[in-house]
């Protein structure tokens, strides 16, 4: 009686997993895609969407050749940047998350505001371009992308202007998200 009632606890344990989130997006993972999946597995990562891979010459390309993701219903939601260009054994470098149902635990997507990635996790290094700041979150292997039409106009022209992560108006919106993997 007792082996009966233990192999029916653990027959409860196991049946009360959480079911697999299609669009959670961790350190090592957006979805079913891992940071080690190669190219040549692709769809079976995305068994349901499909798979667009431009060809193009290293002349005006540099040899990146990036994969992207559509939906079910035509939407490009993801863009992946292999290692190594044309190759079936690489595995991906960087993906760019297109859409909004992507996000992280802590539930920061691509429409999520700035207060929303510093609330939820530690800024590793801000850096400063031409039209954009560039976020860095080293605890999930990503970055985020902030015009700097988001920012004061005294800050939006001087690239060699350190920018304090607090420095960042709480509001500004993200515009790219993405994880890289090393």
């Amino acid at each position: 009686m007792r082996i009966f009632l233990l192999c029916m606890l653990l027959i409860f344990v196991a049946s009360c997993e959480e079911p697999f989130d299609p669009y959670l997006v961790s350190p090592t993972n957006i979805g079913y895609l891992t940071d080690s999946t190669k190219v040549s597995d692709l769809k079976l990562a995305f068994p349901t969407d499909s798979l667009a891979t431009y060809i193009g010459g290293d002349e005006f390309t540099g040899q990146i050749n990036d994969i992207d993701v559509y939906n079910s219903e035509g939407i490009k939601i993801l863009s992946l940047t292999p290692f190594e260009a044309l190759d079936s054994t690489s595995t991906i470098k960087t993906v760019r998350v297109l859409d909004d149902q992507f996000r992280t635990e802590l539930g920061v997507s691509r429409s999520s505001r700035y207060s929303d990635i510093r609330s939820n996790y530690k800024i590793s290094s801000v850096q400063n371009t031409i039209r954009h700041l560039i976020v860095s979150v080293d605890d999930i292997n990503a970055y985020f992308t902030i015009e700097k039409t988001e920012l004061p106009a005294n800050m939006r022209y001087d690239m060699n202007l350190k920018i304090d992560p607090i420095q960042i108006p709480e509001n500004a919106r993200i515009k790219d998200f993405f994880i890289q993997w090393y």
